[in-house]
């Protein structure tokens, strides 16, 4: 991104309210990654005392729709990206703050021509949970589609 343009971390803080809310922070925002970290507050903690489920699955979709901004943004004038589904498992007791990084499932230039063919694509993006000791607590796949603009 330019310096005169928003980065994909300001982009969505300003129209996900979901943001804001949980105090996401950005850390990278690629085509092909993307990192957020949620910072720990004891506002968003669960009954034993770790993120709330809730919040860590915002964190994870958050992180996914970096990346789909990352490597799809030029293209919104022809297609809105759009979350279909998710799934979500959580592995370990997260305690702290934790870090979501999301990967692309499929090469952009494949998505790409199924959009170019008149076609709504579909792809899986990737999301790993982890906390401040690096250990995985929880692991997410958001199906994603670029809807064509009408």
């Amino acid at each position: 991104m330019s310096e005169t343009l928003p980065s994909i971390g300001e982009m969505l803080a300003a129209t996900v309210p979901m943001v804001r809310t949980l105090n996401l922070e950005f850390l990278d925002a690629t085509a092909e990654r993307a990192v957020l970290r949620l910072p720990d507050q004891p506002d968003f903690h669960n009954h034993v005392g770790g993120p709330h489920a809730g919040a860590m699955f915002t964190l994870a979709e958050s992180a996914s729709g970096a990346i789909v901004l990352a490597a799809f943004g030029d293209q919104l004038s022809r297609a809105v990206p759009l979350a279909v589904r998710a799934e979500i498992g959580y592995k370990k007791l997260a305690k702290g703050q934790v870090t979501a990084t999301a990967t692309l499932g499929r090469p952009v230039a494949d998505i790409l021509a199924e959009l170019d063919a008149g076609q709504r694509p579909e792809f899986p993006v990737k999301v790993a949970i982890t906390r401040e000791d690096g250990d995985v607590t929880g692991e997410m796949t958001i199906i994603w589609t670029l809807r064509p603009n009408s």
